[in-house]
């Protein structure tokens, strides 16, 4: 028997051993399936959760969710890579998740999940799940996501096969620039990240207070790696990455305009991308979502992230919605080259 709950207070969840269970560390696979990642973006996000769970037994399988008036998004920020199901191994999560469908129908009209990835089939199992509980759903590309499949490589392995271009900078470049790599947070070094950051081309953060919360947390657990690039003893590029599972998250980065004739972001990246090679041996570099031009530089694979949207057909206000994504899909179908929904 499949029973589904509800919680808005997270300390709720800490009650559930065998969803804690699936939320901690090694058992989440990145730091967006954790419920530290969830209580961060509740107390410094002001963002009030919806917290799904089907149960069966022991198997578990879990939306992070909130409500946005009478549609449900998935419990995320511009700082997640990506939102997926929260499943327990071996478990029968389609018949988890058409049991968390079917409940859902009585909480909103409208549910709106993304960035979700289906490199495990994820997005398809969801959307597979909301159709047979009769939801209407409309799958579309919504961001990419560059990553580098390390396979085994050493760290000078992988750089010969980056552009020549790029091993250019490298060799003219590297000597202008002092780098230090930490694994722990330093108040001082993070000032000078923000500073950094407050200067730099990037627009403006979603919540300063939030990051610097989860490098905390991060730094505490030894998987930070906060890059630093001083050019006469001043910082002029910083990087945050973090290390998990195997995986190496490339969280933030920027650097000062005035430096950029130093190329300081170019020698930065290479030396945390020789640390957690060489060093850390992560199998996975993830540079997040956004096709921004310099990531190519250094990814190898782009994969893309998807937005499903589902919608319950007798919901009056739902029918202009299902009009206009119904005809959208139709045209990309016939259209060459756009994405299908």
């Amino acid at each position: 028997m499949i029973t589904v709950m509800y919680h808005d207070d997270l300390k709720e969840v800490q009650g559930d051993a065998p969803l804690a269970a699936l939320l901690r560390a090694p058992a989440a696979a990145a730091p967006f399936d954790r419920l530290e990642w969830w209580q961060g973006l509740v107390q410094e996000c002001d963002i009030f959760p919806l917290i799904a769970v089907a149960r069966g037994g022991s198997a578990r399988a879990a939306l992070p969710l909130y409500r946005v008036k009478r549609r449900i998004e998935t419990l995320a920020n511009w700082y997640s890579f990506r939102v997926c199901p929260i499943l327990t191994p071996g478990a029968d999560h389609a018949a988890l998740l058409t049991a968390l469908a079917t409940d859902l129908a009585g909480e909103a009209p409208r549910i709106v999940l993304a960035p979700l990835p289906d490199e495990d089939g994820e997005t398809t199992l969801l959307a597979n799940a909301f159709r047979r509980a009769g939801w209407i759903v409309f799958r579309e590309v919504c961001d990419t996501n560059h990553v580098l499949h390390v396979g085994g490589r050493s760290y000078d392995d992988y750089l010969a096969s980056r552009p020549g271009q790029l091993r250019t900078t490298l060799k003219r470049k590297a000597a202008k620039v002092t780098v230090t790599i930490e694994d722990h947070f330093n108040p001082a070094s993070w000032q000078a990240y923000e500073a950094i950051y407050a200067q730099s081309w990037k627009p403006g953060e979603g919540s300063p207070t939030f990051l610097r919360r989860f490098a905390e947390e991060e730094g505490a657990a030894g998987r930070i790696r906060l890059g630093m690039a001083c050019a006469d003893g001043e910082p002029v590029a910083a990087q945050f990455w973090t290390v998990e599972n195997g995986t190496a998250f490339i969280h933030k980065l920027a650097h000062l305009e005035s430096a950029k004739p130093l190329s300081p972001g170019t020698t930065l990246s290479a030396a945390l991308f020789r640390q957690v090679i060489d060093e850390d041996k992560v199998a996975l570099v993830d540079f997040g979502t956004g096709n921004d031009g310099y990531k190519r530089d250094w990814m190898e694979e782009v994969r893309p992230r998807y937005r499903l949207d589902m919608l319950r057909p007798g919901w009056p206000d739902n029918w202009p919605i299902i009009a206009k994504a119904t005809a959208r899909s139709a045209y990309r179908r016939l259209a060459p080259g756009r994405n299908h929904v």
